[in-house]
């Protein structure tokens, strides 16, 4: 279990496996992208998704974002951005075949870190409702669904159009 409160970390997988995280590097665009083809369910956008706009993000937060390597390949990513003061991860996933091995947990982790040391103090995600296995995995880590807030988009480029991996 990770907690932000404390900090404290229990990393007792109990599987063997040998991966490696790692900051994500604008390289890594076609093999993320990739990823991100396999992942059912998963959305991305046209133009944010773009690895223009994927470089603009490792841009404007340089050091935060991570990948999961195993296997000698991209397993797992997670896009990290902050204003200042609160953080949100993006595109969090782990490929299936590497699942439930402690994967999405080291990354998660990695990522509190390297926000923790830049000063930020909390982190929101979004998890589509339909997502049970995204839903159950954040809440398992003792993240917490706000219930206070409407969340609300408005969209400045139509043509960044939002797809869904089936």
């Amino acid at each position: 279990m990770i907690t932000t409160d404390t900090f404290q970390i229990s990393l007792n997988i109990g599987v063997n496996m040998d991966y490696s995280i790692r900051t994500m590097e604008k390289e890594d665009y076609d093999e993320v992208y990739k990823l991100w083809t396999t992942i059912h369910g998963f959305a991305m956008r046209s133009i944010d998704d773009s690895k223009e706009g994927v470089s603009r993000m490792l841009d404007r937060n340089p050091g935060l974002s991570v990948v999961a390597v195993a296997d000698g390949k991209i397993v797992g990513t997670i896009l990290v951005g902050h204003d200042g003061r609160h953080a949100c991860f993006y595109h969090v996933c782990v490929h299936e075949d590497y699942r439930k091995k402690g994967i999405g947990r080291a990354m998660a982790l990695e990522a509190m870190v390297k926000l923790k040391n830049e000063g930020i103090t909390k982190i929101q995600l979004v998890a589509f409702t339909e997502n049970e296995l995204g839903n159950s995995f954040w809440k398992s880590e003792q993240w917490k669904p706000r219930t206070d807030l409407n969340v609300y988009d408005f969209v400045l480029n139509d043509e960044n159009i939002i797809a869904f991996n089936k």
